[in-house]
């Protein structure tokens, strides 16, 4: 199935929760849909944020290099981070024993890249570059 990224979509309040939220109707067995089923999906969610949360990720384009070869990495650090947000404001506050999977889930997405933040003057790095969203 084909989904309509539109602004709606992105209202998260963040990147990761708008990742997060991919999956409609969580807790409802019955009606849930992932709109990452179709990994391509992947690919479109990474060109509307580049457009919806531009200022957010200081207005670098996220790039994917294949939805089919990341899928797995990002739906991982999906789920840890629907977890570990999920349990905080279900607790009041977040859970450590949370940390580690969401963690491990990051360091995985992260593994490999050559991205470069924080450089002075430009805190999310080169405009010019894109983010490699996986």
């Amino acid at each position: 199935m084909t989904v309509s990224w539109t602004p709606h979509r992105f209202t998260g309040g963040l990147l990761a929760l708008d990742t997060a939220n991919t999956v409609v109707l969580r807790g409802d067995p019955g009606r849930t849909f992932d709109r990452f089923e179709d990994p391509a999906e992947i690919a479109r969610f990474a060109d509307a944020a580049s457009r919806f949360r531009a200022a957010e990720l200081g207005e670098r384009p996220l790039a994917v290099s294949s939805a089919v070869a990341i899928a797995p990495v990002v739906l991982s650090i999906r789920e840890a981070t629907d977890r570990l947000f999920r349990g905080a404001v279900s607790k009041g506050a977040v859970a450590t024993a949370d940390l580690p999977g969401f963690l491990s889930a990051c360091a995985e997405g992260l593994a490999g890249s050559r991205t470069e933040i924080g450089v002075p003057g430009r805190p999310f790095g080169d405009p010019l570059t894109p983010i490699a969203f996986e």
